[in-house]
């Protein structure tokens, strides 16, 4: 499986951006997709998740009420609109698919077995 995030790029604060994960090599709709992200220095971290149908989503604390996950099954593409955002937003964001059948949301980075390569998201003050 392939996961490839685009989106990223450099933005003020209060501004938005819409992050796309398309998916290719496997059943997109088997999957229960994430993302993550990692900002300088510190650990990669659970963002955002969605269940295969879409209907279950869970994010983290930080992004709640400014962050939407979504998902087109027949684009095989997830998404993430991000609004609001704060410069404490500036990291690398990863998409990933926890595979397997596994039909659980789960916010463990060491859950999801496939991952992209990230897109950089920069947010100035």
């Amino acid at each position: 499986v392939q996961l490839q995030a685009s989106g990223g790029g450099l933005v003020q604060a209060g501004d938005s951006l819409r992050l796309s994960c398309a998916a290719s090599g496997r059943t997109f709709r088997s999957d229960v997709m994430g993302w993550f992200r990692q900002a300088p220095g510190k650990e990669r971290v659970f963002v955002a998740g969605i269940t295969l149908s879409g209907g279950n989503t869970r994010y983290a604390d930080f992004v709640k009420g400014r962050f939407t996950i979504s998902r087109d099954n027949n684009k095989n593409t997830v998404y993430l609109q991000m609004n609001s955002l704060k410069p404490e937003d500036t990291a690398v964001y990863y998409c990933a698919a926890r595979g397997g059948g596994i039909t659980v949301l789960s916010s463990a980075r060491n859950s999801y077995y496939y991952w992209g390569q990230g897109t950089l998201v920069t947010v100035s003050s």
